[in-house]
């Protein structure tokens, strides 16, 4: 028999972390929790002893490295990527997405978020197509989600993809708006929820047809993006933390008007709300908890969201002013809810 036993230091560092952070986090648990969890590095604990090995054992026919509190508590971050440009110039491509970080970080779902370095379609090498009967340019989700596994960070908890561009499954299939991979992986287009996508008959299609081979990804050089609107940033946070929801666990709601409806066209996702019901606030709060800042990145005018930029160039200085009209609705939601948890 062996006995696997790690010095005081050893176990408290596992335990709390010397990250200032986490160790203030600890320091907030109340007194007798904190008396339960130090027990952990009590040599005399009658509670938690130290693990014995009976050849073969787990730990010595399956050689891992130990996890400790704080690389736990590091693979807690949501990842966010663009495939292709958001926006007809650069500057609205990195506003736009800057925008939705925030509003998913002000979400919290109790996760860091971060964006990733936005990636040509050329770097994914995808197949794509343009629709004979529509011109539509469009991007095979399967060979995306396929790239994505080959980047994931190692403190992902998932990774999301965003697009501008339309998206297929098959051949068979004439567009899918989204699709996830195991329960890491999702990728979504936002091009239908531009108010011209239908009305003004671009239909995505590319602005100047042209013969192209399969691997000539040029043609996405002259590709359809939609202006970006405030329904159109409405409906994508939508869609965002809906399906954020799903990685976590929650299924369709069918308990009251919930962010977590299901929605079988665009309509129909319009009426759902922004907000979860009490129900799948629940779930959440109980998975993972939260915090409320969604009114703050209502309020805030600017496009900066600390911790979120990447580390690429910009045009110009100026931020652009977040299009913030279509939720309007919802701020008055939000409000009615602080002044109940107020009383």
């Amino acid at each position: 028999m062996q006995i696997v036993r790690h010095s005081e230091q050893t176990l408290k560092t596992a335990l709390i972390s010397k990250n200032p952070v986490l160790v203030s986090q600890y320091e907030k648990l109340d007194a007798g929790e904190q008396r339960l969890m130090n027990e952990a590095f009590q040599p005399a604990s009658d509670l938690f002893g130290p693990i014995t090995l009976h050849s073969p054992d787990w730990i010595t026919s399956h050689p891992e490295a130990p996890q400790d509190f704080e690389q736990f508590f590091n693979k807690r971050s949501i990842y966010i990527q663009s495939i292709g440009s958001l926006g007809n110039t650069r500057l609205i491509s990195e506003e736009y997405i800057k925008w939705l970080t925030g509003y998913c970080k002000a979400y919290s779902y109790g996760l860091r978020v971060k964006l990733l370095e936005p990636v040509p379609v050329s770097a994914t090498r995808c197949s794509f197509r343009v629709k004979e009967n529509t011109q539509n340019l469009q991007i095979h989700v399967g060979d995306i989600l396929k790239f994505l596994k080959k980047k994931k960070p190692e403190n992902a908890f998932c990774i999301v993809e965003i697009t501008m561009i339309d998206l297929y499954p098959r051949d068979s299939w004439n567009f899918v708006s989204g699709q996830a991979s195991d329960r890491w992986y999702s990728f979504f287009c936002f091009a239908r929820y531009g108010s011209d996508f239908y009305s003004m008959r671009h239909e995505g299609k590319v602005k100047k047809l042209k013969k192209t081979s399969s691997s000539d990804y040029s043609i996405f050089d002259n590709c359809y993006i939609p202006e970006i609107t405030s329904v159109l940033l409405l409906r994508s946070c939508k869609t965002l933390t809906h399906e954020i929801g799903h990685i976590f666990g929650l299924r369709h709601c069918q308990w009251l008007a919930c962010l977590m409806q299901g929605s079988n066209h665009l309509e129909e996702a319009d009426r759902r709300p922004l907000n979860l019901c009490p129900t799948c606030l629940h779930k959440l709060q109980c998975a993972i908890g939260f915090s409320i800042a969604l009114v703050r990145w209502n309020d805030d005018e600017s496009s900066g969201t600390p911790g979120a930029t990447p580390e690429h160039s910009r045009e110009g200085n100026g931020n652009l002013p977040k299009p913030v009209e279509a939720f309007k609705e919802w701020k008055e939601w939000i409000i009615k809810c602080l002044a109940v948890l107020q009383k």
